[in-house]
């Protein structure tokens, strides 16, 4: 029973003497507001529950890598062993890899042998993981990149000596070593090709000595990845007109090989239907230092189940636009792998970069006379056009609907600063990790961080946490996991006043 207020015309209630709405609107949008708060309400578990399984699957990665890469002396291609469970017991070596490094001697498989295929065990269509056999691909090329100025981690790392020669987990093979170990099953070495620059030719030549002399292709400067990857494919195209190529990059880390030669294996065999394909990683966290694939429509084919189109490639972005790429579930980062028909590429060179593409087959079409080569090469490559891969071809192709993706979820790092090194190494509980010898490193009261004693002389750290240091027998760096990434700018700070012969 209700009665008026006579202070107002609002009727109360005579229980309880809370306020009735009088009229059926107010009513009504009181609904809507609470059906607002109850879809909000929603929205957030939704996005705690994503965030906590995300946290679930970034930790499993850092298991997989920390446990299960170890490349181990009977040839087994990748990171098989699992790794110590304190840093006392690393051995003690030197990233720089001073000691003797034994090669792996892998033969080509029987021609004749049908090839082996499996879908990708970690896609939308899980089937078994490759068996250990016969894995080669024919007609399939490996491009190995190799390049970099050696300032993301400087000064373990330096123009002469990049990130990609070093063994970051001392386990006694560089990134490089472990990126030919986990490909040479697709390939065998003699289609497995390196891109490099001159200064690093002889380390790798001493780093992989199974590398054929004819594979290994010298770049005189740094012009990008579109013109290594460019130039790869117009020498390969002209020895074999029919080739596949798969470029990836010398200095990423992955774990769960199986998974990865699968999805290289579905890439394959999307390229073959003249398509620029590249490998999505599912993120495990929004990461602001990688790019972004946006998923497309599946493209149906029965050899490649996984395979969608690319619908956009998306520039770092910022953290609060890189959480909501993860939250829609359509994104994958960006890993820079790419996989395609040798001619297809050039062909869409010439298309988008004309220029380019007509100086890389100049050079191509002399490469194999060594004399001419180095004339031609003077002449077109200060010329070329600097420009990476994804700029060059890959996003004007999307857009016309000639990128595909095969998304994956193996573990993968592009080890791009001193914090995401430091996530790959293992350590006790609240303690630093330590790159090399951990009897040169002495601390108190100190958590996370990473310590690279390699100067030989002692470190001690007191109260501190979060620290990178980094002593060498020429240069001591000191900062924190979270400025990390702004190392090169050190760098060219470094170069400014006058410290060229230190980086």
């Amino acid at each position: 029973m209700s009665s008026v207020n006579p202070l107002s015309d609002v009727p109360v209630d005579q229980t309880n003497g809370a306020a009735v709405p009088s009229g059926l609107p107010i009513e009504a949008m009181f609904q809507q507001i609470m059906q607002a708060v109850q879809h909000s309400h929603r929205q957030v578990n939704d996005l705690k529950q994503e965030c906590a399984e995300l946290r679930l699957a970034n930790a499993s990665l850092e298991r997989q890598v920390r446990e299960g890469l170890q490349w181990n002396r009977t040839g087994t291609p990748g990171f098989m062993t699992p790794v110590p469970s304190s840093p006392k017991l690393h051995p003690k070596l030197s990233p720089f890899l001073t000691h003797a490094v034994p090669s792996i001697t892998m033969t080509s498989p029987d021609a004749l042998a049908p090839p082996v295929f499996r879908h990708s065990p970690l896609g939308d269509h899980a089937l078994t993981s490759f068996p250990f056999g016969n894995r080669d691909i024919p007609g399939f090329y490996v491009v190995i990149p190799a390049g970099g100025a050696g300032t993301r981690l400087w000064p373990l790392s330096r123009e002469n000596h990049p990130k990609f020669l070093l063994d970051l987990t001392l386990k006694g093979r560089s990134l490089i070593q472990a990126t030919w170990d986990r490909l040479l099953p697709l390939s065998s070495a003699t289609r497995t090709t390196i891109v490099a620059g001159p200064s690093h030719v002889k380390s790798i030549t001493e780093q992989l000595p199974d590398l054929l002399p004819h594979n290994l292709f010298c770049e005189p400067g740094p012009k990008d990845s579109m013109a290594a990857i460019g130039l790869a494919a117009a020498i390969i195209a002209k020895r074999d007109p029919d080739a596949v190529i798969g470029s990836f990059a010398a200095d990423h880390m992955i774990s769960g090989d199986d998974a990865f030669l699968s999805a290289v294996a579905e890439a394959v065999e999307v390229a073959k239907k003249d398509y620029l394909v590249t490998i999505g990683i599912a993120p495990s966290h929004p990461s602001t230092g990688f790019g972004y694939v946006r998923l497309g429509e599946k493209l149906g084919f029965k050899e490649a189940p996984n395979a969608r189109l690319v619908q956009s490639f998306k520039e770092k972005p910022d953290a609060r636009t890189a959480a909501s790429y993860i939250a829609t579930g359509n994104y994958r980062w960006n890993a820079g792998m790419f996989v395609t028909k040798a001619t297809f590429l050039l062909q869409l060179l010439k298309e988008y970069k004309p220029d380019l593409h007509e100086g890389l087959l100049r050079i191509a079409e002399v490469w194999d006379d060594e004399s001419l080569r180095h004339t031609v090469i003077s002449e077109v490559w200060s010329t070329l056009e600097k420009i990476p891969i994804d700029n060059a071809v890959a996003e004007p192709a999307a857009s016309e609907g000639r990128v595909a993706v095969v998304p994956a979820t193996f573990g993968w790092d592009d080890v791009g600063d001193f914090s995401s090194l430091a996530d790959l190494l293992p350590a006790e509980a609240n303690q630093p990790r330590i790159l090399g010898d951990s009897s040169f490193v002495v601390t108190e009261q100190v958590a996370g961080g990473i310590v690279v004693p390699g100067s030989g002389r002692l470190i001690t750290c007191l109260g501190v946490d979060d620290l990178v240091i980094v002593d060498m027998p020429d240069t001591l760096l000191v900062t924190t996991r979270a400025r990390s990434q702004e190392v090169k700018r050190l760098v060219k700070k470094c170069r400014d006043a006058g410290h060229k012969d230190l980086l």
